[in-house]
């Protein structure tokens, strides 16, 4: 058996949703420091591991059970979107990093602006 047209876009609404929401699950991961040793690796694994979780409840929900080929197929769509769960993990990563430079620098008087 082969993952069905409906599962398969259901997988996909399903990473595109945990990509744009990364910055949480990354924010979950830190919570996990200094127990691990890569926030976004466990951010990866936090988000694979939902998004498998949706994909065996769609089969639940369809009084289904997935063969070894639905899961090995799963498995293949995961590694194809993989960089693009990781690329979002490391540009909230950038972000932050950023957002923190811009934190620590000392902020200008308002009335120096204005000479």
């Amino acid at each position: 058996m082969v993952i069905s047209k409906e599962n398969k876009d259901f997988i996909d609404s399903l990473i595109d949703y945990y990509i744009s929401e990364s910055e949480s699950y990354r924010q979950i991961a830190e919570n996990f420091v200094p127990e691990i040793e890569s926030v976004p690796d466990t951010a990866f694994g936090i988000i694979t591991g939902c998004v498998y979780s949706g994909f065996l409840q769609a089969y639940q929900n369809q009084q289904q059970t997935p063969s070894l080929e639905d899961v090995q197929e799963f498995n293949r769509i995961i590694k194809e979107r993989a960089p693009l769960i990781k690329k979002s993990l490391l540009a909230t990563d950038k972000s932050q990093n950023n957002e923190k430079e811009l934190d620590d620098k000392p902020k200008q008087d308002s009335t120096e602006n204005d000479a």
